[in-house]
């Protein structure tokens, strides 16, 4: 993972921020950030949060969290047999993660990837796992490569359970 290489913040997303020049070279991620993020930051739904550059004053990257949950029985035998009879569990969703093509290919995704891990652990909120749906296998080989594992029988919807995210923070400290 590489810190970015100008000056930065990451916080929400707000009116301030210059939506329209952001060129992920993903055009659905491209449309959500200007026309859909701040409705849905608005209405409760996804909270996105961008990597600002300061000096450029830009959006460099960003990416939405939100509630969901996993049916106990598309989790694997090991992790169900130690939870509750419930037949959902409360996870975090990473709605999507894009970065500016000004900004790819210097460890960006990994950056903010790291953040959002961070967030939806120290969230208030119970959550058993991050969860992700990659877009396409680009997508997934880079989760997988960050240690998410599909869901049986669903190729695209993967996760990280959150006891491995709390390990990965607790031995940085």
């Amino acid at each position: 993972m590489s810190i970015p290489a100008f000056a930065y913040t990451i916080e929400l997303l707000n009116s301030q921020h210059n939506r329209a020049d952001f060129q992920s070279g993903i055009e659905a991620l491209n449309r959500y950030l200007r026309e859909q993020a701040s409705q849905d930051l608005r209405r409760y739904v996804a909270t996105p949060f961008v990597l600002y550059d300061i000096d450029a004053d830009r959006i460099a990257g960003y990416y939405t969290l939100a509630a969901t949950s996993i049916q106990v029985e598309d989790l694997p035998t090991a992790i169900r047999a130690r939870l509750p009879k419930y037949p959902l569990v409360p996870a975090t969703l990473l709605g999507r993660l894009a970065i500016d093509e000004r900004y790819q290919r210097q460890g960006l995704g990994a950056f903010l990837l790291v953040d959002a891990l961070r967030r939806s652990l120290m969230s208030e909120i119970a959550s058993i796992a991050v969860v992700v749906d990659a877009k396409d296998d680009r997508a997934r080989a880079f989760y997988e490569h960050h240690g998410f594992a599909p869901l049986p029988g669903q190729l695209r919807r993967l996760y990280l359970p959150m006891a491995i995210v709390a390990r990965q923070f607790s031995s940085d400290v």
